[in-house]
């Protein structure tokens, strides 16, 4: 009998044409997070690269770009469906030296320190158990290589996930997220992620912070139509709302928009936090304890 998909497996691949639909602006707009992700893992020629929980390419294809034809990238997602626009996209760009490989980053089956380098962009706070997943990471980096990784900072500082959440909550309760929960805001507090990478066998080496938008539009109405389109929460909602009440939240999410806008556009998107962290000796405390 054959096992039902991990539930983020069926969120996700329930989303893929959305997604697609927006990939282009995206990736634009967050370039600078995925370049600067590589600047710190040190990629240069001939490195060999672990990419988990790619999505449609990023930042697997530009590390490809970086290491060049004598190195080598993997990339893996939870989501065939996303990883094949990845493929579309190193087609494209003529990268033969980049595989996808779909798979769930907390049971990936990889060779022991295969990879020089990992990075892992805004997917940890999502997974069930992501000390697996660093686990797996760990054990596929050469000893002393290093993991990249961001997250997103608090409810205040990430306004493409709290403009939605608080305009909703003015007409519906939102439903309650235990702090230990797979969320956007699980590793808010770079304190506390740090201290589940040195918990799965990694030194934290840098940290740092950044603004990085992640989606624009034309106005707040814009906006409404991205909010709805995405799903999740929120739009399940609006769906539940009369129609007085979805004009009068249509008008809310317009006016907090405003302050949003820049060069004729709306732009939302919000604090990341990156982490640098070297691969020690240490066993990760999962495995050790197991």
């Amino acid at each position: 009998m054959t096992s039902p998909p991990p539930p983020q497996q069926v969120v996700w691949a329930e989303r893929i044409a959305v997604v697609r639909k927006h990939h282009d602006m995206e990736s634009r707009l967050t370039a600078p997070v995925s370049e600067r992700m590589l600047d710190l893992a040190g990629l240069r020629p001939g490195m060999r690269v672990l990419d988990v929980a790619s999505g449609m390419g990023e930042p697997s294809l530009r590390a490809a770009r970086r290491v060049g034809p004598s190195g080598f990238v993997l990339g893996t997602d939870l989501v065939d469906g996303m990883l094949e626009v990845a493929r579309e996209q190193a087609r494209a760009l003529a990268l033969s030296n980049i595989e996808f490989r779909a798979g769930d980053a907390e049971t990936l089956e990889l060779p022991e320190r295969s990879f020089d380098a990992a990075t892992v962009r805004w997917a940890l706070m999502y997974m069930p158990r992501p000390e697996r997943a660093l686990e797996r990471i760990w054990r596929a980096l050469q000893p002393s290589g290093l993991l990249v990784c961001t997250t997103w900072g608090g409810f205040d500082q990430v306004e493409y996930s709290a403009l939605p959440r608080r305009t909703m909550a003015r007409f519906r309760p939102l439903p309650t997220v235990e702090p230990d929960a797979p969320s956007v805001f699980r590793y808010a507090d770079p304190e506390r992620f740090g201290a589940v990478l040195r918990h799965s066998g990694f030194s934290v080496e840098h940290v740092e912070s950044m603004y990085i938008p992640v989606m624009e539009a034309a106005d707040g109405a814009g906006v409404v139509q991205w909010i709805r389109s995405f799903g999740g929460p929120v739009a399940k909602l609006a769906q539940e709302l009369t129609p007085e009440e979805q004009r009068a939240w249509e008008e809310e999410v317009i006016r907090e928009c405003e302050p949003y806008r820049t060069d004729g556009k709306v732009q939302l998107g919000g604090v990341t936090w990156l982490f640098a962290a070297r691969r020690t000796e240490r066993e990760p405390a999962s495995h050790s304890s197991a």
